[in-house]
């Protein structure tokens, strides 16, 4: 891929590209070993060697990172008061990555932060059947007749009914334990689904998106880097 220098430089976190033109112009990078003072020389990212500052600047197109979400935190590339899942992922390379859908603040759980787009869209396209996995704690006895309604849809005051959804229940009481899978994404979309059967969500935490499976081994607020095959599958 042909790239201008600066805005390989920026896509790949090194500053503004304003501020990375300056650098340019002070002799702070190096195209193969010499010195370029242009920020609109083209570069081939597979093929040259960049270095900004002494230091090799890897060209990454596209990056993928499995986050464990904690509560708390909220669902969005900024925010002026409150902590996002993308301030979580410190050794990013690059500036635009974004979280695929949106988990409730208090939600936890699998969440894919990356910057590839079209990915994206396949994912959260309800025409895609991309199921979506969930553990949800609730307060009120889950019945036979919670499933039935579930699978048939549910009038949660939108427009549309949701469609249909899978409820698994693995103990019921009280506090029941459930698993639910999706395939919309909807605001508060669980939260709204057990209301409408009369329930509260009390705890919500996703397992699983597509062939991706939250690694059990992430505590919350943790993260990784997708494998080559957990790519593959996504893609």
């Amino acid at each position: 891929m042909k790239l201008r220098l600066d805005k390989f430089l920026a896509d790949m976190g090194y500053g503004t590209r304003s501020g990375i033109k300056k650098e340019i112009a002070k002799g702070s990078v190096a195209v193969n070993g010499t010195v370029l003072k242009r920020p609109e020389t083209k570069i081939d990212t597979e093929q040259d060697t960049v270095c900004f500052k002494g230091e090799t600047a890897a060209y990454a197109r596209y990056e993928y990172f499995m986050l464990n979400k904690p509560a708390g935190v909220v669902c969005a590339t900024s925010d002026r008061q409150e902590k996002t899942v993308v301030d979580l992922i410190q050794d990013k390379k690059r500036d635009d990555l974004f979280p695929v859908g949106r988990l409730d603040k208090d939600t936890e759980g699998l969440l894919l932060v990356t910057n590839n787009g079209e990915l994206a869209h396949q994912l959260l396209s309800p025409k895609k059947h991309v199921d979506k996995v969930y553990f949800a704690r609730v307060r009120g006895t889950v019945t036979d007749e919670d499933i039935k309604m579930f699978s048939e849809g549910l009038d949660i005051g939108d427009e549309k009914k949701t469609l249909p959804a899978k409820l698994r229940i693995i103990s019921s009481g009280e506090i029941s334990e459930t698993e639910i899978t999706i395939q919309e994404g909807r605001f508060h979309q669980i939260k709204r689904m057990f209301a409408a059967v009369g329930k509260e969500v009390i705890y919500l935490k996703r397992l699983s998106m597509g062939t991706l499976t939250l690694d059990e081994s992430l505590a919350p607020g943790e993260y990784r880097r997708l494998t080559e095959e957990e790519v593959e599958g996504l893609c």
